[in-house]
């Protein structure tokens, strides 16, 4: 972040250089249903999905392949992705979701040649 001075204001400047990386992936197991309200996900629907995985992955646009991918490889739900910040989010059992991370992790790193941190689980 660069300031600027503008006369008498302050102009701030934000800059982001992705790089191909997954920075954050990681599972919550058995979350309390409360957490499913707070992100905006419909506990009633979810009462079977027993886990919350969570992934950002930048370039931001990457997301999009990853919920593709994630989709594909386990019974999983794509509950949110956005491709403005390379976040997404899937619920499932923690097999499912634990199958999809390391699906879309392994595809990420071996195939598209980005840096993976390692999949975490709470």
């Amino acid at each position: 972040m660069q300031e600027i001075p503008l006369k008498d204001k302050m102009r701030i400047i934000q800059e982001m250089v992705p790089g191909k990386q997954i920075t954050l992936a990681h599972i919550i197991a058995n979350p309390d249903p409360i957490l499913y309200e707070k992100l905006g996900l419909d506990p009633a629907k979810n009462r079977f999905r027993t886990a919350i995985g969570i992934l950002t992955i930048s370039p931001m646009e990457s997301a999009v392949i990853a919920a593709d991918i994630a989709m594909k490889t386990s019974g999983g739900m794509v509950e949110f992705v956005d491709r403005f910040t390379g976040t997404l989010i899937i619920t499932g059992t923690v097999s499912e979701v634990e199958s999809a991370m390391s699906a879309v992790c392994t595809y990420a790193q071996n195939t598209l040649g980005y840096s993976v941190c390692p999949l975490t689980r709470t």
